[in-house]
């Protein structure tokens, strides 16, 4: 897959994308660092990749650093975007990629705490590094899009329920961001080939993702999933503040 973004577009921005050592979120770091953004890489406990893709980035010559956090720990979030400041003094682009919930040994409420609660966080601890223009970009799935109006999986339902929990948060929070000048979209695809969560889904519900695909009739990789996301950073905000990748029609709208 190709960057859709051209080289120097993003020339002095800085951009955070969260759960960016692996997958969707280490895509989007390539594709912006490419434009030329730098890149903040963040990372729960995958040092060793997120190390391994920030000198990847610095090998084509473009602009990486790494930070963990865990996002459910407000003091390590708050660590986190010291040291951004303390690196680059300020933000461009937020990029809301990490979530979970289908992890096992977790506490029963992980997926709201990670989902919902840490994503609202991450945002609030964001607010003194992102000026006027910058960009927050949240990334979710049809299937906790839609979740009001279609159902889901019952293997992914709670998950589902709290990614929207976490998308009904944020765009709570829309209009105190429009007044400091902060734009938000919403990016919402559908069922994500190579992903972890597709991965744990097929193994719970044996031919889901086949399913998912005929009905469909194409599912995203990452590389081209986080393509979009790539874009919707620079993209003009659609007025509903949502970019919907793939095809919709199995899934009842929602009213926003």
């Amino acid at each position: 897959m190709s960057n859709p973004l051209a080289p120097g577009s993003l020339d002095g921005k800085r951009a955070l994308i969260t759960g960016s050592s692996r997958g969707i979120g280490a895509d989007t770091a390539q594709y912006l660092a490419s434009a030329g953004a730098g890149v903040v890489i963040n990372f729960r406990n995958k040092e060793a990749r997120a190390l391994k893709l920030a000198d990847a980035i610095r090998e084509a010559g473009g602009t990486a650093i790494t930070v963990g956090a865990d996002l459910t720990d407000p003091e390590s979030v708050a660590g986190m975007f010291d040291t951004v400041k303390e690196e680059w003094g300020g933000l461009d682009v937020l990029v809301l990629n990490a979530s979970g919930g289908m992890e096992s040994g977790m506490a029963e409420d992980y997926a709201m705490q990670l989902n919902r609660d840490a994503q609202v966080n991450v945002l609030n601890a964001a607010l003194a590094l992102l000026g006027p223009g910058s960009r927050v970009v949240f990334v979710t799935s049809h299937q906790a899009h839609f979740i009001t109006t279609t159902e889901t999986m019952p293997e992914y339902e709670a998950v589902a329920l709290s990614k929207r929990a976490g998308e009904d948060a944020l765009r709570a929070l829309i209009p105190s961001l429009t007044e400091k000048g902060i734009e938000f979209v919403v990016v919402s695809g559908d069922m994500i080939e190579g992903t972890i969560t597709a991965t744990l889904l097929n193994r719970l519900n044996p031919g889901a993702i086949d399913a998912r695909k005929e009905a469909a009739g194409k599912l995203y990789n990452v590389s081209e999933f986080a393509a979009e996301i790539a874009q919707a950073v620079v993209d003009p905000i659609p007025a509903d503040h949502t970019r919907l990748v793939g095809d919709v029609s199995s899934f009842v709208p929602v009213a926003e």
